[in-house]
């Protein structure tokens, strides 16, 4: 639902000056590693978030201070943009260290990109150039150091969807994995079970949001999306830096490149993209680290590709969950664009009997799911707001999921048969064993998921 908030956006702007990236704190206890980010808005609220890195059984890297301090500088330069949105102002200060122009430029890019989600449901009008100055008032830079990584070892970083319990199954058996969980529930944690990890095998970390923001937010600050996967890959190079590991392994597909809107381009999934893998290893390799390997290992499937390898997964069918909504009580709410996509996808690889019982209903047979039945096949011109894979995906599923599906169809497929977009779609073929060339797997990563897509 887009708001009118252009004039608020305005009207804060006005109010507030610079919001200023004070300082961090590392601290090392027994217990593991936190960092503390320090933000202030116009000298008016400040904010102190966290995140704590836990120290299990894994061995952690003895890292030099200097180069734990880039990691964190460069982690709170990601941080920052969930407390700047509140109000933002027209100037960022960056107190720590001092950016280049280059640098400057590249976090401009990515703070504006993953905001554009943000903007658009606000209906803020604004571009990169004028959203917001940077100045640094810092002299120094931050040390860029060379790391002793073992390249047998792989951060996996687990969210508890079906992606993340793909990239960790296949590659288990050929790697060290690390199983890499924020905030861990039961979703996440169940799938580094049911993999064979055990609880102190896994790297866990703690991320707190200050709670002045969630004041703010209640006296009707701005609100709204942040590039959660860009935050993620940022503590992601610092796990892998502690752990000593030169591979982390993201579980994002080619389908993530596709716009929510086509019109403007917004992509809610904008950090899960190739452009911002891309990026990203561009940045690390010459500001952060020239070691560390980041990569999306399922990049060359799309959707229908990793639901296919999925399906073959049935150990993981009764506990993985990709419903946000649903997150904190551990559930598929049966309500949202997540849970019909989801359901949409694996309609055509699982039997009906098995789908019900994983989302404790049939919901192609619910006729309140019609609206977000229509943004996912296109009948809108927008698609939702969610982490869901493209048109052609869903109307190729759909197409399948009609062919097998027993009489009477569900009210959500007699709909659809009766739409033109059934004839449209109904002869459209995946080639599944094509591989999508935009990716970064080294030949024996590709093998690993070829012989999987081909299984």
């Amino acid at each position: 639902m887009v708001k009118d908030n252009h004039n608020k956006f305005q009207r804060f702007r006005a109010e507030f000056d610079f919001f200023a990236y004070e300082s961090f704190s590392i601290n090392e206890t027994p217990d593991g590693l936190r960092i503390v980010f320090n933000f202030n808005l116009d000298d008016k609220y400040s904010f102190h978030p966290d995140i704590v890195f836990v120290r299990s059984k894994i061995n952690w890297n003895k890292l030099p201070p200097s180069g734990l301090e880039n990691f964190a500088f460069h982690l709170g330069l990601i941080e920052l943009l969930s407390y700047w949105k509140a109000a933002c102002p027209s100037r960022i200060l960056i107190k720590p260290f001092r950016l280049g122009e280059e640098q400057i430029d590249w976090w401009k890019n990515v703070w504006f990109q993953g905001l554009g989600e943000f903007f658009y449901l606000n209906n803020i009008k604004t571009s990169k150039d004028d959203f917001a100055d940077v100045v640094c008032t810092s002299k120094s830079h931050a040390a860029l150091h060379e790391l002793a990584l073992d390249e047998k070892k792989v951060i996996v970083p687990i969210g508890g969807g079906k992606d993340s319990a793909v990239t960790l199954e296949l590659l288990k058996d050929h790697y060290q994995c690390i199983p890499m969980i924020m905030n861990p529930r039961n979703a996440s944690i169940s799938t580094a079970s049911v993999a064979g990890f055990r609880r102190e095998e896994i790297f866990e970390l703690h991320r707190s949001i200050h709670p002045q923001l969630l004041r703010l937010n209640d006296e009707g600050f701005l609100n709204g999306h942040t590039p959660f996967s860009a935050l993620l890959a940022f503590v992601s190079v610092v796990c892998a830096g502690l752990t000593g590991t030169k591979n982390i392994a993201l579980s994002n597909e080619s389908s993530a490149n596709e716009p929510t809107d086509p019109e403007t381009g917004v992509n809610h999934q904008y950090s899960k993209s190739y452009e911002f893998e891309r990026d990203f290893r561009n940045y690390t390799a010459k500001y952060t680290s020239a070691d560390i390997n980041y990569f999306s290992f399922l990049r060359p499937l799309n959707e229908v590709g990793i639901a296919n390898i999925f399906s073959g997964f049935s150990k993981y069918h009764s506990i993985f969950r990709s419903c946000n909504a649903g997150s904190k009580t551990d559930s598929w709410c049966g309500k949202c664009p997540k849970c019909l996509f989801t359901y949409i996808l694996l309609s055509p690889v699982l039997a009906k009997g098995e789908l019900t019982r994983i989302f404790n209903k049939n919901l192609l047979d619910d006729p309140k799911l019609l609206d977000i039945f229509e943004e996912l096949t296109g009948l809108k011109d927008i698609k939702p707001f969610e982490c869901v894979g493209t048109v052609d995906e869903v109307n190729y599923s759909l197409c399948r999921t009609v062919k097998k599906y027993p009489e009477p169809l569900p009210f959500l497929l007699k709909y659809y048969i009766s739409s033109p977009l059934f004839q449209k779609y109904r002869n459209l073929s995946f080639d599944l064993q094509k591989l999508n060339p935009d990716h970064y797997l080294d030949d024996r990563m590709l093998a690993i998921l070829n012989q999987a897509n081909h299984g």
